[in-house]
């Protein structure tokens, strides 16, 4: 179960790197003329989302639904992860037990891709791309975490509204969403299983999920 676990905060580290928040006020992005992303971006879609940090390779197939997302990763042996925002909960989902575990009090800034990085205070056009198939726009992003200004790059897809890559300056690491398809997807997705049963969590590794 421990390993479940941390391939869940894996999931969520690498979304967070990638660049999440939730449009609030604080830390407007200080963009030149022209420079602003304007487009809605789809709030429906399933992807694949593969990222390498610390030179520790990964790969999650990912379902968002508006305030939902659920979360399949090769390594948590047909178990999966469903986050709630809208109930501020998250599922661990074991199929092979038929049972499930609850984190009750997810906060809503769960990692879920959004226009700006989390902490975003300015950004520039650095030049343009193409990411797996989606011409793209390059920024150099700077945001504040913590006390410290981190700078990154993120690639943003214009023909589907959406920041498909975001990577290091110096490529320590990068995430990066291939194989979007936008499109409604089914509520039984997000949904627990009937006839799954509840189980306690396990103790948490010490240090884990502290700041």
């Amino acid at each position: 179960m421990k390993r479940i676990l941390i391939v869940v905060l894996a999931a969520l580290v690498a979304l967070t790197v990638l660049g999440c928040g939730k449009g609030k006020e604080e830390g407007k992005a200080e963009k030149a003329k022209g420079e602003a992303i304007t487009a809605k971006m789809p709030q429906e879609m399933s992807t694949t989302v593969v990222s390498s940090v610390g030179g520790h390779a990964g790969k999650v197939k990912l379902y968002m639904k508006a305030d939902r997302m659920r979360m399949e990763s090769d390594a948590a042996a047909g178990a999966y992860t469903i986050v709630r925002r809208d109930l501020k909960k998250m599922w661990m989902v074991m199929p092979s037990t038929k049972s499930y575990m609850e984190m009750a009090e997810v906060k809503e800034d769960v990692p879920v891709p959004e226009e700006k990085v989390k902490g975003e205070v300015s950004r520039k056009v650095v030049g343009s791309d193409t990411v797996d198939g989606h011409p793209c726009t390059k920024y150099e992003v700077t945001a504040k975490v913590g006390e410290k200004a981190v700078t990154s790059y993120q690639w943003w897809a214009t023909d589907i509204n959406f920041p498909i890559k975001a990577a290091a300056l110096d490529g320590s690491w990068n995430v990066e969403y291939k194989d979007i398809k936008i499109g409604s997807q089914p509520d039984s997705l997000f949904e627990l299983p009937a006839g799954y049963q509840k189980m306690s969590m396990p103790t948490m590794p010490r240090g884990v999920g502290k700041k």
